[in-house]
């Protein structure tokens, strides 16, 4: 089991405010995280630190053994898969399925000149299979539904084997099937050995998939609870993080809460 990501102290302030205060957490390469907060808690910002993205304004984040800010981050990028709404918006709704999935080998989000081997689109096609996306292998992006899009994304971020898996609201937007049906996927994923160390962030208990082990919450900036899934996701933390008194249940797996 080795450490991935470790954040000791960090904070991040932009425009004289803190988005992040004094974050110390760790995660390690059997990890599967899930990031949980009210709006503007800081979560996104966390995963774009986590991605290399952002630099701390204080503190030190270290990612897959580089420091940010003493490290090339164009090195340290193409070994982290990260999937955001952000990110979607970037690739051309005309864009084949099978190139937006490809193209991460070159970390960009258009074919353009690059060239492919075979092995390449072998690679690309069985990452397809996988995430039950190869009828869709020769559409074009943009007539995918929401919740085909979020697979493709998923698809496009693990393309390139990385050691990290960053996730930033994957099941958002989508309808009960649509969601479910992520979650399997993801819950399959995560349950591997096979798989990288996974940070997913979302605002609802009931998208934890199954197969994570870890959740951090977040309020204003700070961690309010961080650890073993059991141990976080409980009706204390939740109603500390959330600022209302809620309730807790869970049935297998999966996890719901409501207000009390």
């Amino acid at each position: 089991m080795a450490g991935v990501l470790h954040f000791d102290d960090v904070s991040l302030t932009r425009d004289g405010s803190a988005i992040l205060s004094n974050v110390t957490w760790q995660v390690d390469s059997d990890d599967r995280w899930v990031v949980l907060g009210p709006n503007g808690a800081g979560k996104t910002t966390l995963l774009q630190l986590a991605a290399s993205l952002l630099h701390p304004s204080s503190g030190t984040a270290t990612v897959l053994d580089e420091r940010l800010g003493s490290s090339d981050v164009f090195e340290l990028r193409p070994r982290i898969g990260f999937a955001s709404t952000a990110l979607a918006r970037r690739i051309p709704p005309s864009e084949r399925v099978l190139d937006v999935v490809m193209t991460s080998a070159h970390a960009v989000t258009g074919r353009w000149n690059e060239s492919y081997d075979d092995v390449d689109v072998r690679r690309a096609q069985r990452v397809l299979r996988e995430w039950q996306l190869a009828p869709f292998e020769n559409r074009r992006f943009g007539s995918l539904s929401d919740g085909e899009q979020k697979r493709v994304q998923i698809a496009r971020a693990i393309m390139t084997d990385p050691e990290l898996l960053l996730l930033d609201e994957p099941a958002a937007s989508l309808d009960l099937g649509a969601r479910e049906e992520l979650l399997q996927l993801l819950g399959s994923y995560a349950s591997s050995a096979q798989s990288p160390a996974m940070v997913m962030v979302t605002h609802h208990v009931e998208e934890i998939p199954a197969g994570f082990t870890h959740a951090l919450l977040l309020a204003e900036g700070a961690i309010t609870a961080s650890g073993a899934l059991e141990d976080v996701i409980t009706p204390e933390h939740l109603s500390s993080t959330f600022a209302l008194n809620l309730m807790v249940q869970r049935d297998g797996a999966r996890f719901s809460a409501r207000a009390h």
